[in-house]
């Protein structure tokens, strides 16, 4: 059973008002939206978003029973057009749970998990974009690995693109479990208690997926999209989108940068957002509860300016 990550905390910090508009950027399986909406009042609003499509599914019988919610089928990234679209021009809040979800690693049919057999898919959205299987037959060797360099920070990146690309010249690579046993012999140094495959999977559902350069897109309006004191709220699973959050959440409380020694009010900085607390990790009893919740970290930022 899915089971949602930092439910409550992630909730408390989002909402300021019960009459406000939220953005539920990755909707799952509707978890932090149901608690969003048991927070509102009758003028309150939630918008769902997501990829994929057993989601919208969920959503559409959400959308059925309450009509504060809705739902928009694509990418977070895709936030300023369907707000545009809906007569929107800013909302109270946005939250991101990132990564992928426990009902898509537990589906072999979709592809992500090298635990269960199944076709090399890994797309989030099914209805579009190059599966993992199709990207792995085209790209180059130096392609490969960068992205597990990059997006795995897999050690012997070079190492496994070389035996990937060594074992598509003999067969194509259509399956979770061929790809999986590929790169744990290609890889010399397994570390304890992780699957040798794990950062390779993570890696290449990164860049199938776009990931990163989706939450890239979205932070960059953030700001645009939110009303003065909206909040942002993002739930991270590994360093990569962490780095990321707190580089920008962190840039933008700053304010501007300027050279050292240069006598400059406070208020003239342009600082657009002030934190709120330190990182949040999820409680041992949620850990206990579900141990996906044990690498998740949470942060919150407000608009200021």
């Amino acid at each position: 059973m899915h089971q949602t990550v930092m439910l409550r905390e992630a909730v408390d910090a989002l909402v300021t008002t019960p009459s406000g508009i939220y953005v539920d950027g990755t909707f799952g399986r509707g978890g932090h939206s149901r608690e969003l909406l048991q927070r509102l009042d009758d003028q309150g609003r939630v918008l769902g978003v997501d990829k994929d499509p057993a989601a919208a599914i969920d959503a559409a019988k959400l959308a059925a029973s309450d009509p504060r919610f809705s739902f928009f089928h694509g990418s977070f990234a895709q936030l300023p057009g369907q707000l545009q679209a809906m007569g929107l021009a800013a909302v109270d809040g946005i939250l991101l749970d990132l990564g992928v979800s426990s009902p898509q690693l537990d589906d072999s049919e979709r592809g992500f998990s090298f635990q269960h057999d199944g076709p090399l898919d890994m797309r989030m959205d099914t209805s579009r974009g190059e599966t993992a299987a199709e990207w792995l037959a085209h790209a180059d060797q130096q392609d490969i690995a960068r992205v597990l360099k990059d997006y795995g920070e897999e050690r012997f990146a070079r190492r496994i693109a070389g035996a990937i690309v060594d074992a598509r010249a003999e067969a194509p690579i259509t399956t979770t479990g061929r790809l999986a046993k590929i790169v744990s012999e290609a890889n010399p140094k397994w570390e304890k208690h992780k699957h040798p495959a794990t950062r390779a999977f993570q890696a290449i559902r990164i860049k199938v997926n776009r990931e990163l350069d989706d939450l890239v897109d979205l932070l960059a309006v953030a700001l645009d999209l939110l009303r003065l004191e909206g909040r942002l709220v993002v739930i991270s699973f590994h360093s990569l989108e962490d780095r990321l959050v707190k580089r920008y959440m962190r840039d933008m409380a700053r304010g501007d940068a300027i050279p050292a020694g240069v006598p400059i009010r406070d208020s003239a900085l342009n600082r657009r957002m002030r934190l709120l607390g330190k990182a949040v990790r999820a409680g041992a009893d949620e850990v206990t509860a579900n141990p996906r919740a044990r690498s998740a970290i949470m942060r919150v930022a407000e608009k200021i300016s």
